[in-house]
C-alpha cells in the first residue's frame, strides 16, 4: 500500500491531467517509442509555437483522468509509451503537427487515439482533421473570400470612371470640394 504522501501526489496529478483534458479543445495520444532526443526536441518546439501542450504521461494516471471525464473509450490504447498533445485554442494544430511527424518518423511515432471537445474520434476523423489547414490559414481564406467582391467592385468602378474620361484622382478632388 503506497504511503499517504505518494497517494496524494498521484491524486493531484490525476486531477491536473483531468482538468487539462477537460479544458482542451482537442488532444492526441501518441506512441513515441524510438524517437531520438533531437526529433523530440524539434517536435516540442513546433508544438509550442502553435500553443500545443505536449507531455509524456503515465498510462494508469491518464486512464484514471479519462475515466473521471467519461472517456473510457480510450482505455484500450493506454499501454506502452504514451504522450499527450493538447490544445486549448487551435484544435487543428495538434492533429496537423503530430500527423506530419508520424509520416516523417514512421513506426517510431504513431497516433494511438484522439479526442475533440470530449468526443473520441475515429481513425478516419483523425486523418480528416490532420489534413485541414491551420486556424490562421482558414481565417485568411475566409477574409480573402469576403474581400474579393469588394475588390472586384472597386476595379469595375475604376474602369467605368476611366471609360467616361475621368480619373480616380479627379474624382477624389471633386469629392473633396
Amino acid at each position: 500500500m503506497p504511503n499517504a504522501k505518494v497517494l496524494s501526489e498521484k491524486q493531484a496529478i490525476v486531477e491536473a491531467l483531468a482538468e487539462r483534458i477537460k479544458n482542451a479543445s482537442a488532444g492526441i495520444l501518441v506512441d513515441y517509442k524510438g524517437i531520438t532526443v533531437a526529433e523530440d526536441t524539434a517536435l516540442r518546439t513546433e508544438l509550442r509555437k502553435d500553443g500545443v501542450e505536449y507531455t509524456v504521461v503515465k498510462n494508469t494516471l491518464t486512464r484514471k483522468a479519462l475515466d473521471k471525464l467519461g472517456m473510457n473509450d480510450l482505455d484500450h490504447v493506454l499501454n506502452g509509451t504514451t504522450s499527450l498533445a493538447t490544445a486549448e485554442n487551435d484544435p487543428i494544430a495538434p492533429f496537423r503537427i503530430v500527423n506530419d511527424y508520424s509520416k516523417k518518423l514512421g513506426d517510431r511515432f504513431n497516433i494511438k487515439a484522439a479526442f475533440m471537445e470530449g468526443k473520441v474520434l475515429s481513425d478516419s476523423e483523425i486523418a480528416e482533421m490532420a489534413e485541414l489547414p491551420s486556424k490562421a490559414a482558414l481565417y485568411a481564406k475566409v477574409l480573402g473570400t469576403m474581400i474579393a467582391p469588394i475588390t472586384g467592385l472597386a476595379v469595375c468602378l475604376g474602369q467605368i470612371l476611366e471609360q467616361k474620361g475621368g480619373s480616380l484622382e479627379s474624382a477624389e478632388a471633386e469629392a473633396a470640394e
